[in-house]
């Protein structure tokens, strides 16, 4: 399974931290558990959060950037590409994990990376937080966006 060897964040305090959950519109049943995932992460730490969504896993990277502009701690950007019979599928996955990766890196904010990947919708709702699910990946991706905002917040200064 995927999951194993998934860091556990423990309790965090992200009281104070504005976050925004961009999430892709495609695979409606798994995006619906992997927003909830990532807003109970949000809620559980103590940070707002708000919901931006999208067409889809390309559109991801652009709304992150914009959100990352207008001054949230955090972005949780989460999606679903499940593979098909064309290369569309590396094309979409390769554009949304580099602009994602970009969005972290250019604007300094943190961006959990919650964009599924995956060979079959059974294996994209096995990782959506759903019940009877094996995997909450909006949850993870929350947490690991939260921890990294307040990692980054907490910096020592040299």
């Amino acid at each position: 399974m995927s999951g194993s060897g998934a860091a556990r964040m423990g309790a965090l305090d992200g009281i104070g931290l504005r976050v925004a959950i961009v999430a892709a519109s495609w695979h409606a049943d798994v995006m619906s558990g992997l927003v909830a995932g990532a807003q109970a992460a949000c809620d559980g730490a103590g940070a707002h959060s708000t919901v931006i969504r999208v067409p889809g896993a390309f559109e991801l990277p652009l709304a992150a950037a914009a959100c990352a502009d207008a001054g949230y701690d955090a972005v949780v950007a989460l999606g679903a590409v499940v593979r098909g019979g064309t290369p569309h599928f590396d094309y979409v996955c390769d554009a949304a994990t580099s602009g994602l990766s970009r969005v972290a890196m250019d604007s300094r904010t943190p961006v959990g990376f919650g964009l599924l990947t995956c060979d079959t919708v059974e294996q994209a709702l096995d990782r959506a937080g759903l019940p009877g699910s094996a995997e909450d990946k909006g949850r993870e991706a929350a947490e690991a966006a939260i921890a990294t905002a307040l990692a980054l917040r907490n910096l020592p200064t040299p």
